[in-house]
């Protein structure tokens, strides 16, 4: 079995530096190992043949139910000649890894090396390492057939969220999404269907694209019929890495990346601001964040936002009428162009990914109003990064007792009492407000 390769330098913090006070993001080594890492897992991904990827928490033990079912998965859909692609690590990634690996298919593990929990399992026959967890995670959603998502902590959120968002988007080609464990899913879908579709940033015929399953059986007859050759999308790793020759978009990415970085170099004081893109100006939302875009401009606040319409507006508005510094870090959806005209200085990404990295990237702290799944994955993500202590902890707001309470009451119920994916201490690193003068006093600390 080849032995797989481990970074074992830690004390690197990861590119999403969130909060740091070095504020010149320039650095030439740091954007040349990133590209080498998105080069070297293009060009792995792209060897691969009907991959299914599957999702789920590092911590679960071998008498777990859902290790126990992640295991048949992978068994099930090796012996149907499909690929098998986990995050490399314990948990329901070894269960997976370990059912493909019995029954004679790939096993293919994407590792990345953390402070605590992960390892390479020993049933992954192929394997590639990353230090960033950014491209790691680029990777880990990159379009398979099929996604698989098992019960998992703050890191299966974010690969969830961030799966489904692309599908939305269209970058992605849809395919099956399986949910496995009713009860704990089902909370969320609640939450979803019920706060988030009512502020219009979800539609519920979306959520009613995934499937929720129990068991392996019933999650392999939704992909069993997944065949042929899957649709080249924008993030499909054929469109990067192309016989046995770099893509040219593969350069655009690394031209983004230096753009991003050179546009937040110096950007200080930053506070970043996200929410839904589907409230108008009589909406109460909209209000409260013209008026913390206001009141973080008197303080001397830099606003920063996704650049388009609704939450965004709203804050880029209040602090471009208080004579503050209002910047707009988006992305291109086909072809249309969305940003508001309450801009200072604002850029557009083609790619999803390097916009996500880089609207983070300067921020001393992050608002999040009520949105849609866009804003989910980035509150997951962050909340993942500071968890695998990958950036240092900072302020992590979610406006609105209302809309935020029951993904707040799934995360202590599901994740923390009844799973055990994280921590208590893990549930803490985000606080629900009622008021922007909340918000100001929470950032103020």
């Amino acid at each position: 079995m080849k032995k797989e390769k481990i970074v074992k330098n830690n004390s690197i913090r990861d590119v999403g530096v969130v909060g740091e006070v070095y504020t010149d993001y320039r650095d030439t080594w740091r954007v040349f190992k990133i590209m080498a890492e998105l080069v070297e897992g293009y060009n792995f991904l792209s060897l691969l043949k009907n991959d299914v990827t599957v999702f789920g928490s590092a911590r679960f033990s071998n008498e777990n139910k859902y290790y126990k079912e992640a295991e048949k998965i992978g068994y099930l859909l090796a012996k149907n000649n499909f690929t098998v692609i986990t995050g490399g690590g314990p948990g329901i990634m070894e269960a997976a890894n370990k059912g493909a690996y019995d029954a004679g298919g790939e096993s293919v593990g994407l590792n990345i090396q953390l402070p605590f929990e992960q390892r390479i399992n020993p049933y992954v026959k192929k394997s590639t390492a990353f230090h960033y967890f950014f491209t790691r995670k680029v990777m880990l959603v990159s379009p398979s057939y099929a996604f698989i998502m098992f019960p998992g902590g703050f890191g299966t959120m974010d690969e969830f969220f961030e799966v489904v968002d692309l599908m939305d988007q269209g970058v992605m080609t849809k395919v099956p999404v399986v949910l496995v464990g009713k009860s704990f899913w089902q909370p969320l879908i609640d939450f979803l269907k019920t706060s988030c579709c009512s502020v219009g940033s979800i539609s519920p015929d979306k959520i009613d694209e995934w499937h929720i399953v129990d068991t392996a059986e019933e999650a392999f007859e939704l992909v069993k019929d997944v065949e042929g050759e899957l649709n080249v999308c924008d993030l499909s790793p054929n469109n990067f890495y192309c016989e046995g020759n770099i893509d040219w978009k593969i350069f655009r990415v690394m031209a983004e990346l230096v753009e991003g970085f050179e546009f937040v170099t110096g950007l200080t004081n930053a506070v970043t601001i996200l929410g839904t893109k589907s409230i108008g100006i009589d909406s109460p939302y909209y209000n409260d964040a013209y008026t913390l875009g206001q009141k973080l401009a008197n303080k001397k606040y830099s606003v920063v936002t996704g650049g388009k319409f609704g939450t965004a507006e709203a804050a880029n508005k209040g602090a471009f009428e208080a004579g503050g510094f209002s910047y707009g870090i988006g992305v291109r959806i086909g072809n249309r162009i969305e940003v508001n005209h309450y801009l200072n200085k604002s850029i557009l990404f083609d790619f999803p990914f390097i916009r996500k990295l880089i609207v983070t990237a300067p921020t001393k702290a992050l608002i999040f109003f009520p949105g849609g799944l866009g804003s989910m994955h980035h509150l997951f993500e962050v909340m993942t990064l500071m968890q695998t202590k990958k950036i240092p902890k900072i302020p992590v707001i979610l406006y609105d007792n209302n809309f935020w309470s029951p993904l707040y009451n799934f995360i202590k119920t599901q994740l923390v009492e009844v799973n055990k994916t994280i921590e208590l201490v893990d549930s803490e690193l985000f606080k629900v407000v009622d008021s922007v003068d909340e918000i100001i006093e929470e950032i103020s600390e």
